[in-house]
């Protein structure tokens, strides 16, 4: 059973240091859990009309918070830095937010 490309790729990375990537044809994303480089390559690839020059992956582990004393802890999740080729044209979405 093969993933849709919307369940992997889950939703873009908007932060100061992921945008000043973007400069370079790097953008981040945040991804499912299970998914692998392979998979996300592949997805990116299928979303946006680009080609995928390189995967870099990050497990993110949940922060622990306290409320009214008891001790909770927000979920984990992973995050997928993506290279563009050299020759390969920007993700538009991205373009409007610099």
């Amino acid at each position: 059973m093969s993933k849709l490309a919307q369940d992997i790729i889950l939703k873009p990375v908007i932060t100061e240091e992921s945008m000043s990537g973007a400069a370079e044809k790097k953008y981040t994303f945040k991804v499912a859990k299970d998914a692998n480089k392979i998979e996300i390559a592949k997805a990116v690839e299928k979303l946006f009309n680009v080609k995928v020059a390189k995967v870099n992956t990050m497990n993110l582990k949940g922060k622990t918070k306290n409320y009214r004393g008891y001790q909770g802890s927000l979920p984990s999740s992973k995050k997928a830095i993506v290279t563009l080729t050299e020759d390969s044209k920007t993700i538009e979405f991205f373009d409007g937010m610099m």
